[in-house]
């Protein structure tokens, strides 16, 4: 690695280290006085739940009362039943003051329990100093104002003590008659739920309390809930943190004293339980966390997160690691290219280390730890996606090559040797096959025979007249019909090998569509002088591209494959080969065994297993011969489900030496063959992920309070993955394809439109151990309109589903219009607002999808595209510009 490599590491990590330092940086805040005068009491410990009557024992609420004592005047508690009851009793041992609290809700029998006990509770402890008789029953509509009225005037006429009812403010402006029930107004001030910044909740209080003196001035009024939560979901501009809990407290504590207020904070320890009825954030509020310890500095600065030093050096440390690794096995790379690896590590890095913190903290319970590490799983998948598509835009637009430039007209091969060209088919369309023959005929090359097998074709008119004409073309054409023959294309592959001549020493293969150049064994073959050589390759190109939008759009999404990823996998001797326009030295051949009739996708597992015999490949980015793309979207999905489910069957297959430091492949050649088939394997991943994102969705609109969207960050990734792979495709395409913006929008576009074909063929290539051969129909009419649908119905459902729990929780998560002064009507949380982006983001490819699918059926003109860039062939093809390696 190079000095600059480190200068690079050494100002990103200063600059890590410097985001953190200023996110934390520490912000002064009144002091927490001596003694607070009251706070909300549950005395619920970790693994208690009240609606499972799993209570405290009378141990336990004293140890809290005794952890209070003396920095608390007085507590409020919310129930008089059971273990409950024994609140004011063992308060009077500290000299704390009580609020008794009564439980009102729809169990009118239990509501009359929890009155009378209160009622008894007050006339037996003189530390009772008023009461509370339900708790936002109103809001929750549990009870109507009749019957908490009458609730309200049977305990005032029978205890000394004044008697109220807990509500949110606005509950009190709506219902004045409530008000003339009540002996003073105990009311919930809770910036948070209503969306107020921590900045401005402190003139929230301010304001609702003048609203409230000047609507009710003779009624006293305590604030009988006030408070912050640690953590929870982001509610408008409200986010829920530990530093702004300390900071809203702190500061709602000076206005107090200053203002004479009467309170009780909310509250005094976190309640987990609740997360399981009222949301996460509702386990979060207390001062004190389950375990009884302080959640916050009470009298020092207040720093957002006080261990952000240690992230802050794990992270450094992390990112340093990887990128090292990144440096030592990349190409050489100029400044340009190492700063985008040190920007996308040092941010992901800090990223993760940041969300298992904050994940960390949480209460977490069986379920909530399983779906945190799937989340996690998933997390690091597209962490290592993004990774390696940065590493690869990186090599190919800045790297320098460490192969010397291929150059054909250097080798000197005075004796060109003996090929054997294999052409497959089955029920091909004989017009096209004997152009491709004819095109073979016109070799400009000494010494060759041409091999065309066809298996299995049932009908005598299709093969038939290719027999025949192979007859015309003279002895080197040898044609073969066999019926039945098994293995699919690497069947008949290995039919033709069984009859190639004993002394061809190079094996061709081309498709049955392809028109090869007259020079195309002429410049390749001479490769193969290097003894160790095995694959000679050239890109799949092809010739109907100006044939419709459609074609256009795949000319454009294939090119990127050839003219980008195998450029740069081909300077670690790890190219994928595949069955068309490549050549194969006979002997290798013969050796590795052969082509495999278990797989698919036979071409590239070659490729493989002649790596793993110690061969070498050479690949070549220019246009020695063209064929015919599918004609219409289905074939089109056809044959990536081909590719993909063929790509799960090698990694299977040949995970033994993939997936461990065995010698017969080296570091470089695993890495591209697990890192070029991982965008697939996400895709897969991706399959699952929006069956969870559908039911955790429609979990958070039937039940808001109960499920709360996933972590921002969680949510953050996979929309700068998308976002980062769309940059990374308008570059490259622009600066390696030689794309217009037109061309690069279709190729993302016909990309994109792939992709749930690509995760059902992963999905099913784990789950299955083989599928039949999917042969790409060539000269097909293109479907009707309606054939058009019905070739994207299954992406379509899938979209619509989507699109479909965007907008239900868009319209669910709306704060009340009205409700908040000074902030806009529909104030929508914005964890929930990026969940809802990346629902949308989810329906997008199923969207490219029906678009491809429609634009296949109507045959728009490919002019709308511009003129594709045509690769041609050439004698030598250096796959690197010395400008584009240029610091």
């Amino acid at each position: 690695m190079k000095w600059s490599g480190f200068l690079v590491a050494a100002v990103f990590a200063a600059l890590t280290f410097g985001l953190w330092a200023y996110v934390n940086r520490p912000t002064a805040e009144p002091p927490w006085p001596a003694r607070v005068q009251g706070m909300a009491f549950s005395p619920f410990q970790a693994g208690q739940d009240p609606f499972v009557q799993a209570l405290p024992d009378e141990q336990q609420i004293d140890s809290d009362l005794r952890l209070l004592a003396g920095k608390v005047t007085a507590v409020r508690s919310y129930s008089t039943l059971k273990s409950l009851g024994r609140i004011p009793e063992l308060a009077a041992r500290y000299d704390l003051k009580v609020t008794v609290g009564a439980w009102l809700d729809r169990r009118l029998a239990t509501n009359d329990k929890e009155v009378a006990a209160a009622i008894e509770l007050a006339r037996q402890h003189p530390n009772v100093i008023r009461l509370v008789i339900g708790n936002e029953a109103i809001l929750r509509g549990d009870l109507t104002v009749a019957q908490l009225t009458q609730q309200l005037d049977r305990v005032r006429e029978a205890v000394a003590q004044p008697v109220s009812t807990a509500e949110p403010w606005h509950v009190w402006l709506k219902y004045p008659e409530l008000v003339e029930h009540v002996d003073y107004l105990a009311v919930h001030l809770l910036p948070y739920w209503e969306g107020i910044p921590v900045d401005r909740a402190i003139e929230y209080v301010v304001s609702n309390m003048e609203q409230l003196h000047r609507a009710y001035p003779s009624k006293p009024i305590v604030i009988a809930e006030v408070g912050w939560p640690s953590d929870g979901r982001t509610r408008g501009g409200a986010v829920a943190s530990t530093s702004n809990q300390a900071m809203f407290l702190r500061r709602f504590l000076d206005l107090a004293r200053r203002e004479g207020y009467v309170y009780y904070l909310m509250e005094a320890f976190d309640q987990p339980w609740k997360a399981r009825y009222q949301g996460a954030v509702e386990a979060y509020w207390g001062v004190y966390d389950v375990y009884r310890q302080p959640k916050f500095a009470f009298v020092e600065p207040i720093v957002r997160i006080p261990q952000w030093q240690t992230l802050a050096a794990v992270s450094v440390a992390i990112s340093t690691v990887i990128l090292a690794l990144l440096y030592i096995h990349s190409l050489a790379l100029g400044t340009r290219g190492r700063s985008l690896l040190a920007v996308v590590v040092y941010g992901v890095a800090t990223t993760l280390v940041w969300i298992i913190y904050d994940y960390s903290r949480r209460y977490l319970t069986v379920s909530s730890i399983l779906i945190g590490t799937l989340l996690i799983l998933g997390m690091l998948g597209v962490i290592a996606v993004l990774i390696t598509e940065a590493l690869e835009w990186a090599e190919a637009r800045w790297g320098k090559p460490r192969k010397r430039p291929f150059d054909l007209s250097a080798i000197d091969m005075p004796v060109l040797p003996k090929v054997s060209i294999h052409v497959p088919a089955f029920n091909e369309p004989p017009e096209m096959l004997i152009d491709t023959l004819d095109a073979l005929a016109a070799l400009d090359y000494p010494d060759y025979e041409v091999i065309v097998v066809d298996n299995n074709t049932p009908d005598l008119a299709t093969w038939r007249p290719v027999e025949e004409h192979c007859r015309t073309l003279g002895e080197r054409f040898k044609f073969y019909h066999v019926a039945p023959l098994k293995g699919f294309k690497a069947g008949a592959l290995n039919y033709a090998l069984k009859h190639t001549a004993t002394d061809a020493r190079v094996v061709a293969v081309i498709d049955s569509d392809y028109k090869v150049e007259p020079h195309w064994l002429r410049t390749l073959v001479p490769a193969f002088a290097d003894d160790n050589l095995a694959i000679v390759q050239s890109p799949q190109d092809y010739r109907d591209a100006e044939e419709s939008a459609f074609k256009a759009m795949c000319y454009a999404e294939y090119r990127g494959f050839f003219h980008i990823g195998m450029v740069v996998r081909n300077e670690r001797n790890a190219i994928i080969q595949h069955g068309t326009m490549t050549l194969v030295r006979h002997s290798a051949l013969t050796r590795v065994g052969g082509w495999a009739e278990w797989c698919i996708t036979e071409d590239a597992e070659l490729g493989l297993r002649l790596f793993e015999h110690g061969y070498e490949a050479q690949y070549l980015p220019a246009t020695y011969g063209r064929g015919l793309m599918p004609e219409t979207f289905i074939d089109y999905k056809k044959q990536r489900f081909r590719w993909a489910y063929g790509a799960v069957q090698i990694l299977r297959a040949h995970a033994d030496v993939l997936l461990s430091s065995d010698a017969r492949l080296t570091k470089g050649q695993r890495y591209h063959f697990i890192a070029g088939w991982l965008p697939w394997m996400m895709d897969g991943l991706n399959l699952v992920f929006n069956l969870f994102a559908l039911v955790w969705s429609a979990a958070m609109i039937v039940a808001p309070h109960r499920f709360d969207p996933p972590l921002m960050m969680f949510s953050v990734l996979p929309l700068a993955l998308f976002a980062f792979k769309l940059a990374k495709l308008a570059h490259l395409y622009a600066s390696r394809v030689g794309a217009n913006i037109r061309q690069t929008l279709a190729a993302a576009l016909a990309g994109l439109a792939l992709s749930h074909v690509v995760s059902v063929a992963v999905v099913q290539g784990l789950l299955t151990r083989s599928q039949p051969f999917f042969r790409t129909p060539k000269g097909k009419q293109p479907h009707a309109l309606i054939e058009g649908f019905a070739a994207a119905r299954a992406e379509t459902a899938w979209m619509v589903v989507l699109v479909l729990a965007a907008v239900g929780l868009t319209g669910q998560y709306t704060i009340a219009p009205g409700l908040v002064v000074g902030i806009p009507e529909e104030l929508k949380a914005p964890d929930v607002s990026l969940w809802v982006a990346v629902l949308l983001i989810q329906a997008i490819p199923h969207a490219a999808s029906l678009v491809m699918s429609l634009i296949s059926a109507l045959s728009l003109p490919a002019r709308w595209l511009g003129r594709p860039p045509m690769s041609t062939g050439v004698p030598a093809a250096t796959p690197f510009r010395a400008q584009d390696s240029a610091d």
